[in-house]
């Protein structure tokens, strides 16, 4: 199983964690977990006994090449996707389905088109029967977390990419959730746009302290990012190395030291022998 490094201290929201052996147990642990795909003319192994904990707080990247199981093993972690070998455990319970506290942030924003910003935003908490005045609350201080406080009243149409993808993770943190997963949400974006976000995503994680699971293909924004990054083999998805991230933040695209990080990851990826290796920079 995965070593999990501790992180240094920050602003932390109060997330339960037991004790065992005079350590914390992680908040999220997938053991052994294996996920099959079956159709009439074939049977594709996804994911190959991957065992990863990750504990409360922690920001950690996965990456690996287009096809190795990443956005599946994410879906396992949600509790989107239940029909795996293997355990998925959160807070030493089975995953069983979703919760509110593992909220899941996608590539691209789902978000309603008919709602301006603020009703995207206090989706979620009407349907769990808040009063007006808490979501009023809840959704004001979550848009000034992204700094979308002036756009309130815009509707999807009228927002940019990053804009889109401010409002979809503030609607994601207006639930606060335990564990943050996130699905390649920057994928999408021109790179100015991009390296704003990872920015304005490592001071929003430095102030709140979420658990964070993050999927991408770019190594770079791991090296940005994570904690940790946990460096996935070819399909069928095996964890291949975890690399520790020990570099201040916050992180810079241009820092040497990114780069260098970068390259480290990039060589994990290259040494599975592919001609054209499957990621971005």
């Amino acid at each position: 199983m995965t070593t999990v490094t501790t992180m240094t201290a920050r602003a932390q929201p109060s997330v339960p964690t037991a004790p065992r052996g005079g350590e914390r147990s992680p908040l999220l642990s997938l053991r052994g977990v294996s996920r099959r795909f079956r159709t009439r003319r074939q049977e594709t192994l996804a994911l190959d006994a991957v065992s990863l904990d990750v504990q409360a707080h922690e920001f950690v990247c996965i990456v690996g090449p287009s096809g190795c199981g990443k956005s599946t093993l994410l879906g396992v972690a949600a509790g989107i996707d239940t029909a795996f070998d293997g355990e998925a455990l959160f807070e030493g319970q089975p995953i069983r389905g979703m919760a509110r506290e593992r909220a899941v942030v996608f590539q691209e924003p789902a978000l309603f088109p008919w709602l301006n910003v603020r009703a995207n935003v206090e989706f979620g908490l009407k349907l769990r029967g808040l009063s007006s005045a808490a979501r009023r609350a809840a959704s004001d201080a979550q848009l000034a977390l992204v700094g979308l406080e002036r756009f309130d009243r815009a509707y999807v149409h009228e927002l940019s990419g990053g804009m889109k993808q401010r409002v979809q993770l503030a609607r994601a943190l207006a639930a606060e959730p335990h564990v943050l997963l996130m699905d390649e949400p920057f994928a999408a974006l021109d790179a100015q746009t991009r390296d704003e976000l990872q920015l304005e995503l490592q001071s929003v994680w430095e102030r709140i302290g979420t658990t964070v699971l993050f999927v991408t293909h770019n190594v770079r924004e791991a090296a940005i990012l994570g904690d940790r990054v946990v460096v996935m083999s070819p399909s069928p998805g095996r964890i291949k190395s975890v690399l520790p991230v020990d570099l201040p933040r916050p992180r810079l695209p241009d820092d040497y030291r990114v780069a260098d990080l970068a390259a480290q990851i990039r060589a994990e990826l290259a040494s599975d022998g592919e001609r054209e290796p499957r990621y971005a920079i």
